[in-house]
């Protein structure tokens, strides 16, 4: 008879594992060099995996009471070795997350280490305690005494229950399979119910919660935006996407399930919408949050959000909601809560992540646990965080990882059994292509690379351009060779353009927690240095044809007037505002110098400055949409942008001298990735040569198998 096979020793986490019987980390197979002390620490952690480990534990485990050593600085000594041989960073922690001076927790998913600690546990004796009087007593022994004491019989059962292994997830599948962009879900139980996108529209689809085929809910609204899913599952909350002079908005609607005509819930629109307790409709308009019947009527302010409120959720008893609060300046997303009523409202984990990054959250069914997304080093992950019990109303919460990449994960749902969270998984791949009017074809270019905002030097010689999906800036050869990384995480790049000279490279940055900034960076990589020092949004940099000139977009989401045009003077380094460019951002220069070609503030008029005479003038009509990205072309009598929010969607060139306007690409044959500003980028090569960025993004819906205790 074969001998039985020996038990697996090895606890992994991420490209991690730990050998307890040989005392070795090992990344990838490869063996990470780890002296005993920062190995101890990383063993002690994992032993109490998403649980608190304190200082003074780690000190009794690490230095018996008779040892003299400068315990502070050795566990921080250990503790920096262990963070430095898992690449991990204790300002975005990706596995030990520091409690500020209390203790350390391990926050990445480990692999099933509880049986192996178990089994370490067994063969280990209870750590002896020492007391005031000089003996010893076991450490439980101990705290059963002082619980009777102080606590009281009535709660020996609880503290002495054994610590609950943390929620996990133990297997996954994939639902769908068509890659198309998905948004949105909800679910009645039986189906799920999302927003899927298609080149130039959405719809809404839906699917069975064990996987399947895809089906569109049969509705008219155009555009539209699952929202949320009513009490009794039979009727879907719906948002219809308009654009206006205005800008975007979005009217309520309901649809019938399984199927029935859309009816428009009175003239309530907003941001987001949900329905709370007793089917109310709750909506928000930017920081405002309103209550309606369940139709839309009687509609009525009740509570002011810090900042612009999305993804409303109700408790399942309905006596508070959550919400994510953004920032649409420094670009930062924090779940907030308040009372049914609007009352008590406050952030959920304050100061827990740093920007914070956090969204799109739902309780499981029975409101016992909370999950939602958090984006920490540019990948977003799945956490979970158990509510407060009546003993612990004031501790804080403590979320704790559910997934930790490569996949990032996002939108997650609780099934209603809270045996599953659904989640969307997502893919991220691009390709710059060229449109070739021969063949009315979107052919590769530059090799295919997966890069965006490419601008060329006035020779040819040289590229720049935006690495997807990472968002760092590069210079290069057209062929790919003299490659050169300008920028690193965690800042991302945007619009970059060479100066005249071809010597340095203008281009907006953005850091977590901090609004978009004008940065000029050498060719050769030296550190970028920011034009102003104002936290406020610059974006669009464009030289003048002198290279003595900068002009830039100064840029206020919320408020035309705070949104005009600045000149940078590179000599002097002063700067001052571009006259009658109040409400007008986005400019570029025209290759002669003689005009800037600018945005109104909502996107929707295309306006043209004569430096010369300084005067500004439209250009063409004003669009039930929104201009796209404006490049000139190397003669300066045409300026090309592409438009994707109307009938028209497509790729156009308007002549300055009589605002001809001709339609050069259909765009609805390509699906377009998706920029830093939520839009999609689209530029000119040498010739006029129209470029874009094909999108391969696929995203798909996975069911996760969600254990809980």
């Amino acid at each position: 008879m074969p001998a039985p096979a020996e038990k697996s020793r090895a606890v992994r986490f991420g490209l991690f594992e730990i050998n307890l019987q040989e005392s070795e980390l090992r990344k990838s197979g490869i063996r990470i060099k780890l002296q005993d002390q920062p190995f101890q620490i990383l063993t002690m952690l994992l032993e109490r995996a998403g649980e608190t480990v304190t200082r003074e534990e780690l000190r009794r485990r690490l230095w018996p009471a008779d040892t003299f050593v400068d315990f502070d600085h050795n566990l921080n000594s250990g503790i920096k070795k262990l963070r430095e041989a898992l690449g991990d960073d204790s300002e975005n922690p990706r596995f030990i997350e520091t409690l500020h001076r209390r203790g350390y927790r391990f926050i990445a998913p480990v692999d099933v280490p509880r049986a192996v600690f178990a089994e370490r546990t067994e063969q280990t004796p209870p750590e002896p305690v020492a007391t005031a009087s000089g003996r010893s007593v076991v450490r439980w022994q101990k705290w059963l005494a002082t619980a009777v004491i102080t606590v009281g019989a009535a709660s020996v059962g609880y503290w002495l229950r054994s610590p609950l292994p943390p929620p996990r997830i133990v297997g996954s599948q994939e639902l769908t399979n068509d890659g198309l962009l998905k948004d949105s879900l909800v679910t009645d139980g039986n189906r799920i119910y999302f927003t899927e996108s298609l080149p130039g529209n959405s719809k809404i689809a839906q699917v069975s919660v064990n996987g399947g085929e895809i089906a569109a809910v049969d509705s008219a609204i155009s555009n539209p935006v699952l929202q949320d899913v009513s009490p009794s599952r039979s009727e879907l909350l719906v948002a219809r996407y308009t654009w206006s002079l205005d800008g975007f908005n979005r009217t309520m609607w309901s649809i019938p399930l399984p199927t029935g005509a859309p009816r428009r819930l009175g003239e309530v629109s907003g941001l987001c919408a949900a329905w709370g307790p007793g089917g109310k409709l709750v909506f928000a308009k930017g920081r405002d949050l309103y209550i309606a019947e369940h139709d839309g009527s009687n509609p009525r302010k009740f509570a002011i959000a810090p900042d612009t409120a999305t993804g409303l959720g109700f408790s399942p008893d309905g006596a508070r909601f959550r919400f994510t609060v953004r920032n649409q300046i420094n670009l930062t997303s924090e779940i907030w809560e308040a009372q049914a009523d609007g009352s008590d409202m406050h952030p959920v984990f304050p100061g827990w992540n740093n920007p914070p990054a956090e969204c799109c959250g739902h309780w499981i069914a029975d409101g016992k646990y909370y999950v939602f997304q958090s984006t920490r080093q540019g990948t977003t992950n799945l956490w979970i965080v158990q509510e407060r019990s009546v003993l612990r109303k004031k501790a804080p919460l403590e979320p704790i990882p559910l997934t930790i990449g490569p996949l990032q994960l996002s939108s997650p749902l609780p099934s209603t059994d809270r045996k599953k969270l659904f989640a969307i998984g997502t893919h991220e791949r691009a390709e710059l292509v060229r449109f070739d009017a021969k063949s009315d074809e979107f052919v590769p270019y530059l090799g295919g690379i997966s890069a965006s905002d490419v601008n060329f030097t006035r020779n040819g010689q040289w590229i720049t351009y935006v690495s997807l999906p990472d968002l760092t800036l590069w210079r290069s050869k057209p062929d790919g060779t003299a490659r050169l990384q300008l920028t690193s995480l965690p800042m991302k790049a945007a619009l970059p353009y060479w100066s005249p000279d071809g010597q340095q490279i203008a281009f907006s940055g953005m850091t977590p927690g901090k609004p978009w900034k004008l940065f000029l960076i050498s060719k050769d990589g030296v550190t970028p240095q920011a034009v102003t020092g104002e936290e406020i949004t610059e974006t669009d940099p464009t030289w003048s044809p002198d290279g003595k000139t900068l002009a830039f977009g100064r840029y206020n989401v919320l408020d035309p007037d705070k949104t005009f045009i600045e000149l940078f003077n590179v000599e002097t380094r002063q700067i001052s505002e571009l006259p009658g460019s109040r409400g007008i951002f986005a400019p570029r220069w025209s290759p002669n110098g003689r005009y800037i070609a600018a945005a109104s503030h909502n996107g929707d008029k295309l306006m043209l400055y004569d430096v010369k005479n300084g005067n500004w003038r439209q250009l063409g009509n004003t669009l039930q949409s929104g201009y796209g990205y404006f490049t000139w072309s190397r003669d300066s009598a045409y300026v090309y942008f592409d438009v994707t929010w109307s009938g028209g969607n497509g790729y156009f060139r308007l002549r300055i001298s009589d605002a001809r306007l001709e339609k050069l690409a259909d765009l609805k044959k390509i699906r377009r990735f998706p920029d830093q500003f939520d839009w999609t980028w689209s530029g000119l090569g040498p010739n006029d040569t129209p470029l874009f960025v094909r999108d391969f993004i696929t995203q798909e819906i996975y069911a996760l198998d969600l254990q809980l205790p």
